[in-house]
């Protein structure tokens, strides 16, 4: 009996467990491939190069103990993708396809020569828990307002994934390792599906105080698991259930799964979103063109301590809380008045999870411009937020150093603080640490009144 020959195509499911394309390979001999596209790429910042290569590798180690390797070449993907099929004599490629407007452009173009090979393509969701168009509307659309979505989501029982694996992986490295290895660096994080299971095994130790900590920045209580979803090393499904829904603090952190799937499901139905609001009044908004403000902006020299230490912490490591996340999107939008597809693009490049439909997603959700969004007139004060959730001032005294001999009432507004306390500190404004780059009280009347000025534009007027 012949022995079926496929291609398994990973792109973000860095992984063999859990992993609906490569369990249905079973029983094939099967080239896994990696293709190294330079657009994206080049896209990405350091953090997430380095990231990537990290779990790449772990991910060839993986297959070596299967008895063959991963498979990386560089170049257009639908072409690299068909050559390698034809190549290896498949008659079938697997994948997990994704959400975004480009990927479903890339994998289309893929289909198309595969088709024209007599290959077929077989593909899954191994990136969500539950595949676009299976949590929808009695209308049959994806809701505009989460807790409906969630209600229906939680509902839904997940899709059967195969179980297998190949009868036997091929040994061809391919020739983009070369490239791979030249951005190779040290991270922090630890790459492949072990040190991610890592990683959810320590969550659990705070998983059940998640609601009181996860808006708390100077404290470890978030998962820090985005990354590890956003490449696919773990599965969606398999930190559900390991984490469970017993319990207020487990519940909250599940319904963030809920919330991933959300704007993914929203971005395959409305593409659009990848570049204009939803709300078609929010594309009038008159925003500034300020790029003295938005590069203070992206090297956390605002003046407002949390805002510069958030953004300290994304170009220094590729990540940054959740929380702190709101706040400096919010800062860009709602103080400077900057179009949110600015910082959506810087944001997306630096993160390490950078995702585009969760970026987006939460981008037009803290611009007040997408589905089921914070108010237009909702402006986070950066310093109400830092002294909500970081009273001691752990979070900003790690970022911004400077300003770490000033009293806990001091340090959120070092402004506010006397002349004699900042000689005390060490700190001189304007020399040691900036003044604040706009007053919060007057771009908050600024920007309310460009969003008003926006809402209050007839329909189809210039």
């Amino acid at each position: 009996m012949q022995v079926a020959t496929s291609v398994v195509w990973f792109r973000r499911d860095l992984r063999l467990e859990d992993n609906p394309a490569w369990s249905a390979a079973d029983g094939s001999t099967t080239t896994a491939l990696w293709v190294l596209d330079a657009r994206l790429w080049e896209a990405a910042g350091p953090p997430r190069r380095h990231a990537l290569v990290d779990h790449l590798r772990v991910l060839d180690e993986a297959l070596a103990r299967c008895g063959g390797r991963l498979r990386v070449e560089v170049g257009d993907p639908a072409a690299v993708v068909a050559a390698v099929a034809a190549e290896v004599g498949a008659s079938v490629v697997h994948a997990n396809a994704d959400a975004t407007p480009a990927a479903r452009r890339r994998d289309g173009a893929a289909a198309a020569r595969l088709r024209d090979l007599g290959v077929g393509v077989d593909w899954h969701w191994g990136t969500m828990v539950h595949r676009p168009g299976a949590v929808l509307t009695r209308s049959g659309t994806v809701s505009r307002v989460f807790t409906p979505f969630h209600k229906v989501w939680a509902a839904t029982p997940p899709a059967p994934w195969p179980e297998g694996a190949p009868a036997e992986v091929t040994s061809v490295a391919g020739r983009g390792w070369a490239e791979l290895a030249a951005a190779a660096a040290p991270t922090s994080w630890g790459g492949g599906e072990a040190a991610a299971s890592a990683r959810l095994a320590r969550f659990l130790d705070v998983v059940d105080r998640y609601g009181e900590d996860r808006d708390r920045p100077g404290v470890a209580g978030t998962s820090r698991l985005s990354a590890d979803l956003r490449f696919g090393v773990l599965s969606p499904r398999h930190v559900i259930d390991v984490v469970g829904t017993e319990g207020a603090g487990r519940a909250a952190f599940v319904r963030q799964l809920a919330w991933r799937d959300w704007y993914a499901h929203l971005l395959w139905e409305l593409p659009h979103l990848r570049h204009a609001a939803l709300r078609p009044e929010a594309d009038e908004v008159a925003w500034r063109d300020d790029p003295a403000g938005l590069a203070a902006w992206q090297e956390g020299r605002t003046g407002f301590p949390l805002v510069d230490a958030g953004m300290r912490e994304l170009a220094t490591t590729g990540w940054m809380h959740n929380r702190v996340r709101m706040v400096c999107a919010s800062f860009l939008v709602k103080d400077l008045l900057v179009d949110w597809r600015a910082g959506e693009r810087w944001f997306r490049r630096m993160l390490v999870d950078g995702d585009v439909a969760q970026n987006v997603g939460n981008w037009q959700w803290c611009a007040g411009t997408g589905p089921d969004a914070a108010p237009y007139f909702r402006v986070f004060h950066p310093v109400t937020q830092s002294r909500r959730f970081d009273p001691e001032g752990t979070y900003v005294r790690r970022w911004v150093p400077e300003l770490g001999g000033l009293a806990d009432r001091d340090l959120h507004a070092p402004w506010e603080a006397s002349p004699l306390d900042l000689a005390a500190a060490g700190v001189s404004l304007g020399e040691d640490y900036p003044w604040p780059i706009v007053d919060h009280a007057a771009a908050r009347e600024r920007a309310l009144a460009a969003y008003a000025a926006a809402r209050a534009v007839p329909d189809g007027a210039e």
